[in-house]
């Protein structure tokens, strides 16, 4: 029930597009665009669709932070989260702080398939690194999961002995000292690192609620 309210609300979102041919990928928009594509079926024949995600926009701006195009042309502009109509489904793009963290197409069956990232951008540099070094990508992945277990529990360890320091709190609970004392170049060092790993599971599309 709450899927398909969602699912409404998103597609309520959509807007008809201008009809633009979709503007090529530049270097330089290396970590303010994401663009993703999949070739779908209609009875027209097959078409090539396209999801342009521009990160520096928001529903403030004059131009609508994603766009889907259907063979070069733009048909649809919407605000995120969104779901697109398509052929046989639909689209669901979303992102977070660090990036795109879901870009699928959900068939009417229920299947889920992940869009192809373009190969010039952050996600389809990160998928062919991933490609060519599967080992290497596999403990960098590992490790960051690490680093962000680690930056959550030292969160919630902190957090937990500021709350405990209100005297309210502490008169029915007592008090709770953190068992962790970061030294001060880890208090920098540890959240920096946190927003690397997020950043490379938001390449990779495995954003989690903890990067989140």
């Amino acid at each position: 029930m709450f899927t398909k309210y969602k699912r409404r609300r998103q597609l309520s979102k959509v807007k008809p597009g201008d009809g633009s041919a979709l503007p090529r990928y530049r270097l330089w928009q290396l970590f303010s665009r994401s663009l993703f594509a999949l070739e779908l079926a209609a009875p027209s024949g097959r078409h090539l669709f396209a999801v342009d995600v521009r990160h520096g926009r928001d529903s403030s701006s004059s131009k609508r932070p994603a766009a889907l195009y259907r063979d070069g042309r733009q048909v649809h502009v919407a605000n995120l989260p969104v779901t697109f109509p398509v052929p046989g489904g639909v689209i669901e793009v979303a992102t977070s702080l660090y990036g795109v963290k879901r870009m699928h197409y959900v068939g009417d069956d229920g299947r889920e398939q992940v869009l192809s990232p373009h190969p010039r951008s952050a996600e389809g540099l990160r998928a062919r690194f991933d490609r060519r070094f599967p080992r290497t990508s596999a403990v960098i992945g590992a490790v960051g999961l690490v680093v962000l277990l680690v930056g959550l529990a030292v969160t919630l360890s902190v957090a937990v002995e500021q709350i405990t320091r209100i005297e309210v709190v502490a008169a029915h609970l007592g008090t709770f000292t953190s068992p962790v004392q970061l030294p001060g170049w880890a208090q920098f060092a540890l959240p920096a690192a946190g927003a690397l790993a997020a950043v490379d599971r938001a390449l990779r599309l495995k954003s989690t609620w903890m990067a989140d």
